[in-house]
C-alpha cells in the first residue's frame, strides 16, 4: 500500500486571503507526485501526524493514509486525481 500525505499549503492559504484568490490549498503527496485540490476525500482509515521532522515542503503537521484518496477542484467540480 502506498502512503499518501495530505497537508494545507499555508503559503497558498495566506495568498488567497490577502489577494482574494481561490487557488487550491490542499496538497496530496503520493509516489513523488503532488496533487492539488480544494477538497480531499479519504476513503478509509487515516491519522493526523505532527512530526518533529517536517516534510520536504516544510509541513510540520499532515494527514497520513494508505486508503484510496480523491482530490477535487471544487471551483470546476472536477476530480483532479484518484490515488489508490
Amino acid at each position: 500500500m502506498t502512503i499518501k500525505r495530505i497537508h494545507v499549503n499555508q503559503h497558498v492559504l495566506r495568498r488567497n486571503s490577502k489577494e482574494g484568490e481561490n487557488e487550491p490549498i490542499f496538497t496530496v503527496k503520493c509516489r513523488n507526485r503532488n496533487h492539488y485540490g480544494h477538497r480531499v476525500k479519504i476513503e478509509g482509515p487515516s491519522e493526523v501526524v505532527y512530526g518533529s521532522k517536517p516534510l520536504s515542503c516544510g509541513a510540520k503537521a499532515w494527514i497520513e493514509t494508505t486508503s484510496p484518496v480523491e482530490v477535487w477542484d471544487t471551483v470546476n467540480e472536477t476530480l483532479v486525481a484518484k490515488e489508490m
